[in-house]
């Protein structure tokens, strides 16, 4: 018992965690908020039955079965469209219709379906989603100590549950036990928050010998708690166990989703459940975002709106002028309309009655203006569009075995409009993959390896790369992940031969010893790997492994390694006792470990930033300082991250005092206690001695500099949000060509001498006065710089603290004029707050798309906030990933995603839309001139399957193969002339200029196809008979002619023909003589004025193929003419690349220049840029 009551005193004294096994008066407990009751193994009593809470079964569906078709119902029609369909649908059921009831439902009745479908389709998987989680299995306590596998969905409050290692939490659980003897396990909340570091979880002191399925037959306790709420980092709480009250904290709850790691097992108390517990509360719905497209394409649907209520607002005042004068006396001017004997629809004494009627009347006939299966088409080319970009092999990372994925197909036409791009860096732009370079120990730097920056840094001060490639290439076959260190001098154990190698003894030995990472053995192999909380540990560790230093076992206690022992030249093996872990926090920047060692030393062994760690060395301790300064500043030049190294012994008296402090803060429950712990540590973490720096690289991903210079000459604009220092940030802009030598920095910081006195004074008032100013100072210099030279490229660069002023209300707006004139912008030590509102500001301020890219939690805000957000499916988690819009595995996926992908949605969606009107035009027109000449009378031109079926059958899917499989250039030459991506950004293609073209094409076309078949059908005879043209001819030839023009105005349109275009346009044509013949042969009952009419009277005609001949030409002369005229002098630019591919001069420099768009600026960063730069300056000294 002495032993284990040890070992648990230790790890209290370890971990700043609190073990709150002592008496608290929880006062809040019991009110407002805090009156949940929990019973534990006492489901049989009176008070645990009257508990009503939430089941386990979780339901992240948007519909149910009994709410599906009403709530999907009202999801449609909430649309105006659908609505005034749905309304022009029931008024066909009365006499006021000029067509059947039934062929004006059935319409909309496909296309409410489809979009039903589609939608039922898309809830099932979720619903799947669903069942596979609810129907995981767990153990649950049953009675006398017996425990038996569950599903999830089962679980009820107050239900025993054990979890074994990796598997995942099945709801919020109370932490009673854990296959360590004191009670602590490790947990991934990857889930949660996206972190992939292991977090260290520890039950009360008074449930920690509850340990096997045995001990909880007589278990029983009662918890009192908060209730219900979405805080993932509190709880508050009490558990009566044996007559005696504990209080709770968040250090005992285990939360649902997040998953046992580097632990055998756990026991916990079930405390919420499903939709109560606190990952289910966080879950709330993406914000709504809907394309520029989508959001102009419904001004246009409210605009035919106001042309079709427009047309029948006019007629109907001409017919009710008209139908007054149709009796005049005993003369009847409409005779075959019987004005003497007519209802109320033609009767002359009622004529504002009748106009009233007619009102309606045209309402419903000129529906056709309003393209009723627009959307769902629209849904249809989306949902195809994002298989496309799924299925890319060209997106398809095969290290990760990831490929491209669109989380939504809402968006695809607004990847080809993103005019700024805000990154973050780290995991993003870099790997986030550290590996262990440099360091320098006892004042002397180690490590030859060359970094990417550094490469890049010799191009930019010689013009060329002086370094030589197979520098790296000859250590290659020495890589191991996490490490890419050498140096003959201390590999290999030769370190025992430099001047300071007790030194370098030390510094190995820290990085061994000074670290949360958990070793994993493999059984068989004997091979050790770690589980560290972020890559940068994980690289330390390696580090001192591959030096001869490691670290193979721990132990709630003690840390165990294998060490290189210079006396005997071989590896021995060493085990400290691990005392107290004082942990790693931003606001520390720092963390340290106190261990003994074998020989009874107490040490405390402390890394952290050198922003903090110099100023804690002792006068005995700064011998190596300057050196270690210097080389520090090299390494933040070479983009290496950095941390200082330093220890100092303890006496056992400085120890205790320590101690005591320690363990009175870490269990106070004041609300200062975090500063407490803060305090104590400070006081201990002092007169330290230097050992020296690590430096770690986060290379930057393949094709970061390529893809960066693609999209710069794309026209696009790139800010990098980071939170890294200036330094790091500034070296990593010129690695990937972000920044170039000859480009002026604009830098906006407060590290002026005023500032720094006033932040030493401790005035917060005076400090923030005189930093607002500061940086209201420093905009207006920079704008300055800006307008008086705007020939030069410039670049911001800020750090977090300026920027939390520059977003200040009064100042934002001219923050962002000097940001939008500059090249590129670097923001540093961004929070992810400041990301997500520089992200609006540019989204608002500029009225331009925006896209955000990132891989970690931290980017979740500003990935939510931008147009689009990309998340990458890095190492940091997948909480930006699940966060975004379209996940891809490298940033480098994002040049095809945008130029070819975002260019051809963005082309295909807008020449789509401009159809569907086009073609809507084109019927409405040749419907209200056959109405107009019919004096507004009401009666339709065609029969009323030909009105319901023109845009569901005989041309929508033209339409939809369009919007998939069309290309105006190839995916090569997308790539080749990346300014082509232009377009989509100046929105050329769906300008209100673009669409009313398409508007006046479809009109003059339904006008040449009216009278053109009007003035040739009549009043000559039709057939050798003598027969004239009459309604049911007519209606069937200008029907024809309709179907013929629009589909042969399509085929005009498509720059890419595929078998699938060429089967849906040609077959739209088929399909409609196909229809008229299989309807004509229906009874006259059913196919009224199209019966045989096909068979019999058109088909036979010569007078019929004729004028559907020369109706088709003549409506298509004009389009023919106007392109042929546009393409020859006013060409657009895909126009230009596609003369250019016709030519065959793709790869002719001069050619490419020609098609150069003059209004685009050229791109001022990339590697383009910077060799033309370097190409002029060149010139210059040449000339000189």
């Amino acid at each position: 018992m002495g032993k284990d009551k040890r070992k648990k005193m230790h790890l209290s004294k370890m971990y700043s965690i609190r073990r709150s096994g002592f008496e608290e008066d929880h006062s809040q407990i019991g009110g407002p908020g805090f009156s949940r009751v929990v019973y534990s193994n006492e489901t049989g009593g009176l008070e645990a039955n009257f508990q009503n809470y939430a089941d386990n079964y979780v339901r992240l569906t948007k519909y149910t079965p009994v709410t599906f078709i009403p709530k999907s119902l009202f999801e449609q029609f909430r649309r105006v469209a659908n609505f005034y369909f749905l309304v022009t649908g029931i008024l066909a059921f009365t006499p006021l219709a000029p067509y059947s009831a039934v062929s004006a439902i059935l319409p909309l009745i496909i296309v409410i379906g489809a979009t039903m479908v589609k939608e039922g389709i898309e809830d099932w998987q979720r619903q799947q989603q669903d069942h596979e989680v609810n129907n995981r299995k767990v153990k649950v306590h049953t009675q006398r100590g017996v425990f038996e596998t569950s599903q999830w969905k089962k679980l009820k409050v107050g239900d025993i549950v054990k979890v074994e290692k990796d598997e995942f939490f099945p709801a919020d659980l109370l932490l009673l036990s854990s296959s360590f003897e004191d009670a602590i396990c490790y947990v991934e909340t990857m889930n949660l928050d996206g972190e992939t570091n292991l977090k260290l979880k520890q039950s009360l002191d008074v449930t920690s010998s509850i340990n096997e399925d045995s001990k909880f037959n007589n278990f029983k306790a009662t918890i009192r708690c908060e209730d219900p709420n979405a805080s993932l980092y509190t709880f508050v709480g009490t558990m009566n166990f044996q007559e005696q009250r504990y209080a709770l904290s968040p250090q005992q709850l285990l939360l649902r989703d997040s998953k046992l790691r580097n632990t055998d097992y756990i026991y916990g108390i079930v405390i919420f459940t499903g939709h109560d517990s606190k990952v289910i509360q966080n879950s709330t719905d993406p914000p709504s975002k809907r394309s520029g497209i989508e959001r102009r394409m419904d001004h246009i649907i409210y605009f035919l709106f106001f042309i079709l209520f427009l047309m029948a607002f006019l007629g109907s005042i001409y017919f009710g002028i008209v139908t007054k004068d149709d009796l005049d006396g005993d003369r009847m001017k409409r005779w075959y309309l019987r004005p003497d004997d007519s209802d109320a629809f033609f009767d002359p004494d009622r004529a504002p009655l009748a106009a009233i009627y007619h009102f309606l009347t045209a309402v419903m006939l000129y529906s056709y203006l309003i393209p009723i299966s627009l959307y769902v088409s629209i849904e249809v080319v989306k949902v195809l569009q994002t298989i496309f970009i799924n299925n890319d092999v060209h997106m398809y990372d095969e290290e990760s075995d990831k490929p491209a994925h669109a989380r939504t197909s809402n968006l695809t036409e607004e990847l080809g409009q993103i005019d700024t791009i805000l990154s973050d860096k780290t995991g993003t732009l870099t790997c986030n993959s550290m590996e262990f370079i440099k360091c320098s120990v006892a004042g002397t730097a180690y490590g030859r390896r060359v970094t990417e920056v550094e490469k890049a840094m010799a191009k930019r001060m010689k013009g060329e790369d002086h370094f030589d490639e197979n520098d790296n290439e000859a250590y290659s076959h020495l890589s191991v992940k996490g490490y890419k260190f050498e140096d003959e001098r201390i590999t290999n154990g030769r370190w025992v031969n430099e001047p300071h190698s007790d030194v370098i003894q030390k510094f190995l030995r820290l990085l061994a010893i000074c670290h949360t990472a958990i070793p994993d053995v493999d059984e068989e192999t004997g091979k050790v790997t770690y589980e560290a909380e972020s890559p940068d540990e994980s690289a330390f560790v390696v580090a001192a492994r591959e030096l001869g230093f490691e670290f193979y076992k721990r132990t709630q206690t003690s840390v165990s390694f294998m060490e290189f022992d210079p006396k005997s030249k071989q590896l021995i093996e060493r085990s400290y006792e691990l005392l107290s872990i004082l942990e790693f926090n931003s606001t520390r920047k720092r963390m340290s470990v106190i261990v003994r060692d074998d020989e009874g030393k107490l040490l405390l062994l402390c890394k952290g930033a050198d922003s903090v760690m110099f100023e804690r060395l002792s006068q005995k301790g700064r011998q190596f300082e300057e050196k270690t300064r210097d080389h520090v500043h090299e390494y933040a030049d070479a983009g290496l991250r950095t941390l200082i190294l330093a220890y100092r012994e303890l006496s056992e008296k400085e120890y205790q005092e320590f101690n005591e402090k320690f363990t009175e803060a870490k269990n106070s429950i004041s609300a200062e206690r975090d500063d407490m712990i803060s305090e104590v540590t400070d006081q201990i973490e002092k007169d330290l001695i230097l050992l020296g720096a690590t430096a770690i690289e986060d290379k930057l991903q393949k094709g970061v500099p390529e893809t960066i210079d693609k999209l710069a000459q794309a026209g696009i604009k790139i800010w990098v949000l980071t939170g890294d220092k200036m330094e790091t940030a500034i070296n990593i802009g010129f690695a990937c060509s972000l920044l170039r030598q000859g480009m002026k920095q604009i830098v906006i910081t407060l590290e002026s001498p005023e500032i720094i006195a006033a932040e030493k004074a401790g005035d917060k008032n005076n400090i923030a006065k005189i930093s607002k100013s500061s940086v209201q100072k420093q905009i207006a210099a920079g704008m300055a710089q800006v307008n008086g030279s705007r020939s030069e490229a410039y670049a911001l660069i800020i750090d977090g603290k300026s920027l939390a002023y520059a977003l200040h209300d009064d100042m934002k707006n001219e923050f962002l004029e000097l940001a939008v004139g500059c090249a590129s912008v670097i923001c540093c030590r961004s929070s992810p707050k400041q990301k997500a509102l520089v992200t609006r500001l540019v989204k608002e301020g500029t009225g331009k798309t925006t896209l955000a890219i990132g891989d970690g939690a931290n980017d979740v805000g500003m990935i939510q906030e931008a147009d689009i957000g990309i998340g990458i499916s890095g190492v940091e988690g997948m909480q930006a990933v699940m966060s975004s819009d379209i996940a891809i595995a490298q940033f480098r996926f994002l040049e095809r995603l945008l130029l070819v992908h975002g260019h051809w949605s963005y082309r295909r969606i807008s020449s789509m839309i401009s159809y569907f009107f086009y073609k809507n035009i084109v019927f409405g027109t040749t419907v209200f001139l056959y109405e107009a000449h019919a004096s507004f009378s009401g009666q339709p031109a065609y029969n009323d399957w030909y009105l319901s079926l023109y845009n569901v059958f005989f041309t929508s899917l033209p339409v939809i193969a369009l919007g998939v499989f069309d290309q105006d250039v190839s995916a090569r030459l997308c790539l080749k002339f990346p300014l082509l991506y232009q377009e989509g950004v100046q929105n050329t293609l769906f300008r209100w200029r673009r669409i009313f073209s398409w508007m006046i094409n479809g009109l003059f076309s339904g006008i040449i196809i009216f009278y053109l078949c009007m003035k040739s059908l009549n009043p000559d005879s039709y057939d050798k008979n003598g027969k004239t043209a009459g309604m049911e001819i007519m209606g069937a030839t200008m029907y024809t002619c309709v179907v013929w023009v629009v589909n042969c105005q399509m085929a005009l349109a498509v720059s890419y023909f595929t078998l699938i275009q060429h089967l849906f346009i040609w077959g739209g044509i088929v399909l409609w003589y196909i229809f008229l013949l299989a309807y004509g042969a229906l009874p006259v009952s059913v196919s009224t004025t199209a019966y045989k009419v096909f068979a019999e009277t058109l088909a036979p005609a010569p007078s019929y193929w004729l004028v559907t001949l020369f109706v088709v030409i003549a409506s298509l002369t004009p389009y023919v003419f106007f392109k042929a005229v546009q393409m020859r002098f006013f060409p657009g630019y895909h126009g230009m690349i596609q003369w250019v591919r016709h030519e065959g001069q793709a790869n002719d420099p001069e050619y490419r220049n020609m098609v150069r768009p003059q209004p685009i600026r050229t791109a001022t960063i990339g590697l383009t840029a910077r060799s033309i730069a370097r190409d002029h300056s060149f010139e210059r000294n040449l000339h000189r």
